[in-house]
C-alpha cells in the first residue's frame, strides 16, 4: 500500500475517533499501572468491575505490596490468569516500594524490569499515564493496523516498528486508540463489519 494511503486511511480514523481515550478507570499512576495488568486477555469492562471495589480497598502501591497472593487472588479472580496477575501485581508493587519511593517510574527501560510488565503495558502506561509518546501495540492494534495495510507485520513488535515509522510521533498515543476503538466497535476479529466502516473504500481486506 502507498504512503498516501495510509496517510487517508490515518486520517479517517482521526476523524473517527478524535479524543477517545483509555476505557480503563484509574486514580493515580500505579491504579493504571494494575488496570493495565489486568486488562490482559480481559475486556475493560470487566476490569472496570474489578478495580472499583480493589482501588478503594487498596489504593497504593505500598497496599498491593504488603498483600500475599491468597488476599488478592479472591479480589481479581474474575479476569483471565488471575492467579499469574495476583503474582506480578504483588512483587511489581514490591519493587516499586522499594526501588522507586512507591512511585511508577517514568521510561520504558524501567517499566518493563518490573514482574509481568512487557512492551505493550509500558508503552500503555507512558502514553496514557505520564503523556509520553509511545504506541503500545495490542491485540486490536496488530489485527486492524495490519488489515489495514497500515504494517504488513507477523508479530506486535515489527507492528510497532512499523507504526511508528509511518505515524508523526506526536499521534502515536493517540494512534494507539483510534485502533483500538475501530477494532472493538468494527474490525472485529471474527466478524468485522465492513458495510459499516468508515474505510470500506480504501481497506485493502474489505469483506463487504
Amino acid at each position: 500500500m502507498g504512503k498516501q494511503k495510509q496517510q487517508q486511511i490515518l486520517k479517517i480514523l482521526e476523524d473517527t475517533y478524535r479524543g477517545s481515550g483509555t476505557a480503563l478507570q484509574f486514580g493515580s499512576l500505579f491504579q493504571l499501572l494494575v488496570a493495565v495488568m489486568l486488562s490482559a486477555q480481559t475486556n475493560d469492562n470487566q476490569v472496570n468491575a474489578i478495580t472499583g471495589q480493589l482501588f478503594a480497598r487498596y489504593p497504593m502501591a505500598a497496599d498491593f505490596a504488603s498483600l500475599t497472593a491468597a488476599d488478592l487472588e479472591p479480589l481479581i479472580s474474575s479476569c483471565g490468569l488471575y492467579k499469574n496477575k495476583a503474582k506480578n501485581i504483588i512483587a511489581s508493587a514490591k519493587m516499586i516500594c522499594e526501588c522507586y519511593s512507591g512511585e511508577v517510574p517514568c521510561n520504558k527501560e524501567a517499566l518493563i524490569k518490573l514482574p509481568g510488565v512487557g512492551a505493550k503495558t509500558a508503552n500503555v502506561v507512558l502514553s496514557v499515564g505520564f503523556g509520553i509518546p509511545a504506541l503500545a501495540v495490542d491485540t486490536h492494534v496488530f489485527r486492524v493496523a495490519n488489515r489495514l495495510g497500515l504494517a504488513e507485520a507477523k508479530t506486535p513488535e515489527q507492528t510497532e516498528t512499523q507504526l511508528c515509522a509511518l505515524i508523526p510521533r506526536e499521534q502515536w498515543g493517540d494512534a494507539h486508540h483510534w485502533l483500538i476503538w475501530h477494532g472493538r466497535k468494527i474490525c472485529k476479529a471474527k466478524h468485522p463489519q465492513c458495510s459499516e466502516c468508515p474505510l470500506n473504500n480504501v481497506c485493502p481486506s474489505n469483506q463487504g
